[in-house]
């Protein structure tokens, strides 16, 4: 899980990249969205996997992943493949739940 969010972070700094520099004022608004959910999300998953010693926090982190590849990815997709963003709100709301469900997996700690 560690892997995948310094993954997430390397991939949202080439996003950002990507939307400073190539992409057209129309796409660098949701191009830089998706990078700073992405980026942030990937932090939280390296610093917060090696903590993650119960199943519960292991299950949220999980979802935090799955939220944010869905919504950040969908954001992206929607520039580069022109697809539909009509899934972005389950992962955004995947996200929210996830964060949740860590919260009250860190007060049972």
């Amino acid at each position: 899980m560690a892997a995948a969010g310094a993954l997430l972070a390397a991939l949202a700094v080439a996003l950002s990249a990507y939307a400073a520099h190539v992409a057209d004022p129309a796409g660098q608004s949701r191009l830089q969205t998706a990078a700073m959910y992405a980026f942030g999300h990937g932090i939280a998953l390296a610093a917060l996997a090696p903590l993650a010693r119960r199943a519960l926090g292991r299950y949220a982190l999980i979802a935090v992943l799955i939220g944010t590849l869905v919504f950040a990815g969908g954001l992206a997709c929607a520039y580069f493949f022109r697809t539909s963003t009509a899934l972005l709100p389950y992962g955004g709301s995947l996200m929210i739940l996830a964060w949740l469900v860590y919260a009250i997996d860190a007060l049972r700690r």
